[in-house]
């Protein structure tokens, strides 16, 4: 355990920490670690002394995080490969991890990771505000070897030592993140290692993951304005993000794309190895270019794309696709591929054409009822004589 715990600056502050720890409901884990000592770190310290919502719950375990999830019991999903566990407590999830260190191969590599005292632990750490912990034994003592306390006062974003962006560039992303959600200024010596940071010794998935972290930020605009001051990214098309945005906050749009992939398909700024999804673009602006035309063709043409392609292409202003999300993908034939069967039409692709001649001429509104549409697919089923 760490030996150079830093007093409590504040008794109130650090009794009123305590109680938000409590009420977390970590008891059965404390319970079951028995004299392993367990520690709530990272996030969830930072956001419980800004006074903010609870995040994620992360807990370190001086010892084996796996076997300590299995004595709690409920529900669990291990992860062997990692050492690490989640469990489900009360209305949230818990992680358990090992407390470790890690080395790092090459600059942008996974690093490589070993068991390790909380000390260590601790300085593997992205900022100083998540290199914060807690005793779950003794929820009243801070362990703040870094002073993260005082820059969550102060305001201030700050790497833990010269190398993390190099070690890591990702942090670099997740600065702009955390910067942006709370505001805060980088410390001037993180502000010269981060702007020298190499993205390109990234994978574009892992740069993508923290994009879509940034994405999905209420704050997103100023996370990628400050990527962009950094110079670590380029302009991309926030406007055209914010459009995919307010597309998807509405119905009848809610839930039809993922809504930080979309975002980022239409206008994510290029940045190391990760550029958007120019598929996604071009199937956008092929349906967006569309001329007015009846219903079935628009229809035809809108269910040939991915959800993300179709949102997008609202927000470049094809207006007809509301019609699209709200009527007319709905529209159902009374009739069915049976019907065309008992008709005499043999099993094959006439059943098809049939149906999709019976379902464009009830879209285009020129029949109506079971009869009409029994006799259009009848139609279009056989062939000319």
């Amino acid at each position: 355990m760490l030996g150079n715990t830093m007093p409590a600056s504040d008794p109130d502050a650090d009794a009123q920490l305590a109680e938000r720890v409590a009420a977390l409901g970590l008891d059965p884990i404390v319970a079951a670690a028995g004299d392993v000592p367990v520690y709530l770190v990272g996030g969830a310290i930072r956001d419980l002394l800004l006074g903010r919502e609870r995040g994620d719950v992360d807990v370190a375990v001086e010892g084996d995080a796996i076997e300590l999830a299995r004595k709690v019991g409920g529900e669990i999903r291990e992860h062997e490969r990692f050492g690490t566990a989640t469990i489900r407590l009360g209305d949230h999830d818990v992680d358990l991890a090992g407390t470790r260190t890690e080395e790092y191969p090459r600059p942008g590599e996974l690093p490589v990771v070993r068991p390790a005292s909380l000390d260590e632990d601790v300085l593997r750490r992205d900022f100083t505000i998540n290199a914060i912990a807690v005793p779950l034994a003794d929820p009243a003592r801070v362990i703040d070897p870094h002073g993260g306390r005082d820059d969550l006062a102060a305001g201030t974003l700050r790497v833990l030592h010269g190398g993390s962006f190099t070690d890591d560039p990702t942090r670099a992303l997740r600065a702009a993140r955390y910067a942006a959600r709370f505001g805060f200024e980088l410390d001037p010596g993180t502000e010269t290692a981060l702007r020298a940071a190499d993205l390109s010794t990234v994978s574009s998935e892992r740069i993508e993951a923290e994009l879509l972290r940034l994405t999905e930020e209420d704050e997103w605009r100023r996370g990628l304005e400050l990527l962009e001051e950094w110079g670590l990214a380029g302009r991309g098309d926030r406007e055209l993000m914010g459009g995919v945005a307010e597309t998807l906050a509405r119905s009848p749009w809610r839930g039809t794309a993922p809504r930080a992939g979309t975002m980022l398909a239409a206008g994510a700024p290029r940045t190391g190895a990760y550029s958007p999804a120019a598929e996604t673009q071009r199937a956008a602006c092929a349906l967006a270019a569309l001329d007015p035309g009846p219903p079935s063709a628009l229809a035809e043409a809108a269910r040939a794309v991915a959800p993300a392609a179709l949102v997008l292409a609202r927000a470049l202003g094809a207006e007809w696709l509301d019609s699209y999300m709200s009527d007319w993908r709905d529209v159902r034939l009374e009739i069915s591929g049976a019907d065309l069967l008992q008709a005499g039409i043999p099993q094959g692709p006439a059943v098809g054409r049939g149906l999709a001649a019976a379902l464009a001429a009830k879209l285009d509104g020129h029949i109506e009822g079971r009869e009409a549409e029994l006799a259009t697919a009848l139609e279009a089923a056989r062939p000319p004589y």
